[in-house]
């Protein structure tokens, strides 16, 4: 079993995730079987409980894990459907150890860092071995962090349990240009601070302000002062488009690198899309085309990624450039919706939890119903076109999420979550069935009669309802199997162009060169409609 471990240093931010991921891509790409996981050294459980503004989106997968939104960047750049194991927190390795702990596992040892909580890491790292010929594992947090050494001593550790054949370190790390001069003492710094606890990377990703910063001198001087092959100092500039780092880094031969220090057999690659991915971003027509994000967390763009992404997927796909405007929910609350709006071609309102800026949700349904703009609602979305269609048959109607005592429940608690307090895990997640009526445009859309998409909620349509939504013209589309819940509703009038919401996340399923169907159609609704409307 081979290993490779990602490690970050000087700061945050610096796109380790992506790095993870790219390098995933290109192994995969010379043929190499591959699993990827992320380790975050904080002490919550999963992502589930933390807000937006403290951790981005939560990423969801298949089997219904809360997880760190770098899965999605592995999901979306390798194509492979990750689960429960592949994202592991301090919290998680504790709950583990404290209940073989009061259980007596130990035996009546004192329970300590080492060697308990590094071998239960450990443990998580080559949990799935033999299953892939490569591990990618992601430590979250910088070099220098306390709550990161654990996860740093067991992955030292690990290279002597596996072998040093078997395990190398890869390091990003930032050599920033300051007044005009490029400056490598971060990363000089930054690698000692690594080598002070036992690690000597392997390789070396020094992420710059813009390509060819790193020139041979300064590859030359990081590679004496950090001991480290002068073919192993890699440039990670910023680029127009994440999804050109993988040939990026591989025309500075990165991939060889890897399969020669962890003695992998020779194969030639196959990069296909990911070679001309730049290309396809740069030949993009730039036409003013607008699709407003309208949500809560507008402040971080984090919370929506995997949202944006896939919209980023339907424009790569179509050729077609789409600015992305985050529009912020108290705006709609503060002024006037048209004026807020009245810039952009289409609409998204993406999923969210809680009851501030839930009115300014559904007075963007209102605005898109009445102005014919096409509209994706997501999740939360959705439920805001159910309450917004309640609402102008005439009816006092809400959720029961942000008032209990509303005379029309039209978004109510599922009856089996009533009684539940804990908060993390414990709502519908993951991949679950769905079966599309016949006539309906979300049918025609996907071009099948049964899908599975991700979920991750706790409030449902209340059936009661169904047919005020049906007077006022919204149609549910999609049912659950056994006809309990509604998962797809939309809008069918001749002269509306698009408007449909599901309660599930269709964006963790897209793929850059596989856009999700439901955002290639709106994408495509959105670019007629500015066509329509004359913005170019």
């Amino acid at each position: 079993m081979k290993y490779v471990i990602v490690t970050g240093g000087v700061t945050s931010s610096l796109g380790k995730g992506v790095v993870a991921a790219s390098i995933g891509r290109l192994l995969k790409a010379r043929g190499f079987s591959v699993l990827l996981q992320k380790f975050d050294p904080y002490l919550n459980v999963d992502p589930g409980t933390l807000s937006p503004y403290q951790h981005g989106e939560v990423f969801v997968t298949d089997d219904g894990a809360e997880t760190d939104l770098d899965l999605g960047h592995y999901e979306r750049f390798v194509d492979i459907k990750l689960n429960k194991d592949s994202n592991v927190t301090t919290g998680k390795i504790y709950q583990t150890i404290l209940k073989k702990e009061r259980r007596g596992d130990y035996l009546g040892s004192t329970v300590q860092v080492i060697p308990h909580v590094t071998d239960e890491i450990k443990k998580r790292i080559t949990k799935k071995e033999n299953q892939a010929d490569v591990v990618i594992t992601e430590i979250g947090g910088t070099v220098g962090d306390i709550e990161s050494l654990p996860f740093l001593e067991a992955a030292r550790q690990l290279r002597n349990d596996a072998g040093q054949d078997n395990v190398i370190f890869v390091h990003v790390t930032l050599v920033p240009t300051v007044i005009s001069e490029v400056k490598t003492k971060p990363t000089q710094h930054s690698v000692k601070e690594l080598r002070g606890i036992g690690i000597q990377p392997d390789i070396l990703i020094c992420r710059t302000d813009k390509k060819g910063v790193l020139t041979d001198s300064m590859k030359r001087k990081i590679s004496d002062f950090c001991n480290v092959d002068y073919e192993a100092v890699f440039e990670n500039s910023n680029v127009e488009t994440i999804y050109a780092v993988p040939a990026l880094l591989h025309e500075q031969g990165l991939d060889d690198v890897i399969v020669k220090k962890l003695l992998l057999p020779y194969s030639t690659i196959k990069l296909d899309f990911w070679n001309t991915v730049q290309k396809r971003y740069n030949s993009l027509k730039h036409n003013a085309v607008m699709v407003g994000i309208i949500g809560k967390y507008t402040e971080l763009p984090d919370a929506y990624l995997s949202v944006i992404e896939a919209v980023k997927h339907a424009s790569l796909a179509i050729g077609e450039y789409i600015d992305i405007d985050l529009i912020p929910t108290a705006d709609l609350e503060e002024f006037p919706v048209e004026r807020i709006l009245d810039h952009v071609d289409g609409i998204i309102i993406p999923g969210g939890f809680g009851e501030r800026g839930i009115e300014g949700k559904i007075s963007s349904v209102s605005w898109a119903r009445k102005t014919n703009t096409p509209c994706l609602g997501i999740c939360l979305g959705m439920q805001a076109m159910c309450i917004e269609a309640a609402r102008s048959q005439g009816l006092n109607a809400n959720s029961t999420e942000f008032d209990q005592d509303t005379p029309n429940p039209v978004i109510t608690l599922l009856e089996e979550q009533r009684d539940i307090q804990d908060k993390g895990g414990t709502m519908r997640l993951g991949s679950y069935h769905c079966h599309l009526l016949t006539g309906t445009k979300v049918k025609q859309i996907y071009n099948k009669d049964d899908i599975r998409e991700r979920h991750r909620h706790r409030y449902e349509v209340n059936p009661k309802f169904y047919d005020i939504l049906t007077q006022d013209g919204l149609v549910v589309s999609g049912m659950s199997p056994d006809g309990n819940f509604v998962e797809v509703v939309e809008r069918q009038r001749q002269d509306y162009p698009w408007f449909i919401g599901c309660q599930y996340h269709p964006e963790f399923k897209s793929r850059p060169d596989r856009p999700h169907p439901l955002f290639l159609s709106f994408v495509r609704a959105v670019i007629k409609n500015a066509e329509k409307l004359r913005r170019y």
